[in-house]
């Protein structure tokens, strides 16, 4: 008995690890202090822009796929993010969020189906973002824990991953790209 409680001790911790050390969680902004180019809320999310992807379940499944059409406008250090998704099952979807730069490179957002506010920091070439999103009731009107990171390339695309988390367990994963379209 004392050999198998030794054993499920080390899988715990070696799981803790795993996760606090070598998965998506265990990014930092300060990662990405140094990376380039530099991100610009006020740049890189205006306009007209065209976002394209994949949700995975928490088997590591794709459940669904989705196109999004986003508007990006900015007034100072205050902007809004419209998105207009069209789902795989037909299912539509708009959200709008109301971003606030803030100092030191972080900023605010709400939304809708956002509770409170969501916390953000710009950091090199990533932006990191935490809130909690209420999923709507046909997709179970869970209240989710989020983090996205968006990652800025070379040519301006960016590469969006989320992870949706439910008393500490993935629930879903998000991986998109987000492309600035013409006028």
């Amino acid at each position: 008995m004392k050999i198998l409680t030794i054993v499920l001790v080390l899988v715990l911790l070696g799981w803790i690890a795993k996760t606090m050390l070598f998965s998506f969680r265990a990014q930092s902004p300060a990662d990405y202090a140094t990376t380039g180019p530099a991100f610009s809320l006020t740049e890189h999310l205006s306009g007209r822009i065209l976002s394209e992807g994949v949700i995975y379940g928490p088997r590591g499944r794709m459940t669904s796929s989705f196109v999004a059409e986003m508007v990006g406008e900015w007034n100072g250090d205050t902007g809004t993010l419209t998105e207009n998704f069209t789902y795989s099952n037909g299912r539509t979807q708009q959200r709008k969020w109301y971003l606030t730069l803030g100092p030191d490179n972080t900023f605010t957002a709400t939304a809708d189906d956002i509770v409170g506010t969501a916390q953000g920091v710009v950091s090199g070439a990533t932006v990191r973002m935490t809130y909690q999103i209420v999923l709507p009731q046909e997709a179970g009107g869970h209240t989710l824990t989020a983090t996205d990171w968006l990652y800025l390339t070379g040519n301006g695309t960016i590469m969006n991953k989320s992870e949706m988390r439910k008393f500490g367990l993935k629930v879903a994963e998000l991986v998109a790209t987000m492309r600035v379209t013409a006028p």
